[in-house]
């Protein structure tokens, strides 16, 4: 519960940033101003740290629930102090990971599409955020995947306890969800990607972040849709929360 909440506040703090960049880049367009404000190299910087975090949040949900699985005996992992401390280096390491992006100049401002970003181009900071924040979490999470399908038909194949083959089926459902969002994130992030790698090569068309955050606030939209409607613990808590509020509104009038 702890690590899809997790999950769920970097979407929501993602979705936030990139909303206040939407705003920002709106209010430049209406007022037809090509300057940037004090804020727009570090809403730059945000928006690479919440990208790491919601995908290293989904990553370190599927490496419990593989341990879960594969080591049923080691409670050390499910306890709330770790998950904690494991939340708590997912965040320190996402805003670590963004210092080169920051301190070496590389997030500019983007007349163009009035939002501070890397450029399209071809460096050692591009290609470092490149692996880090996508190929290394998403990766993983796949590997974790196919290990977890083989060793659930292994153990389908032998003799044991009902209830521990139940419970490896049931997180096997859980990481095929998180392979679903990553699937969503793969599919609406092709326009982004192949406008990296354009600017590797040639000079990507005009207007290439507007175009590329168009799919990504979509892939947004479903991401959240699907936390909150496809997750039993988020949703029962946030419809508890719902439903507390008009009881307590009721009860003070009476």
């Amino acid at each position: 519960m702890m690590l899809i909440g997790n999950s769920c506040v970097a979407e929501l703090f993602l979705s936030s940033v990139i909303l206040w960049m939407t705003k920002f880049t709106l209010q430049n367009d209406l007022t037809q101003n090509i300057n940037p404000d004090s804020f727009c190299i570090y809403r730059g910087y945000i928006v690479y740290v919440g990208y790491c975090a919601q995908n290293y949040s989904y990553l370190l949900q599927a490496i419990y629930r593989y341990i879960v699985v594969i080591h049923p005996t080691r409670v050390f992992w499910q306890s709330k102090r770790v998950q904690i401390l494991l939340i708590s280096l997912v965040w320190i390491t996402a805003i670590l990971y963004a210092f080169p992006h920051l301190f070496t100049g590389e997030i500019v401002y983007i007349a163009d599409d009035q939002t501070c970003q890397m450029s399209l181009r071809l460096s050692a900071v591009s290609v470092y955020n490149l692996f880090y924040s996508y190929v290394i979490p998403i990766q993983g999470i796949i590997f974790i995947y196919l290990k977890l399908v083989r060793y659930v038909k292994e153990m389908s194949k032998r003799v044991m306890p009902a209830n521990l083959l139940s419970r490896a089926q049931r997180e096997l459902r859980m990481v095929f969800r998180i392979m679903i969002l990553i699937s969503t994130l793969l599919a609406l992030g092709i326009p982004y990607a192949t406008f990296i790698l354009m600017g590797y090569f040639t000079q990507p068309p005009e207007h290439s972040f507007r175009i590329a955050y168009v799919f990504v606030c979509i892939s947004l939209l479903i991401i959240i849709l699907i936390l909150f409607n496809g997750t039993d613990p988020v949703r029962l808590s946030l419809m508890k929360q719902i439903n507390r509020r008009p009881n307590t509104v009721i009860a003070g009038r009476t």
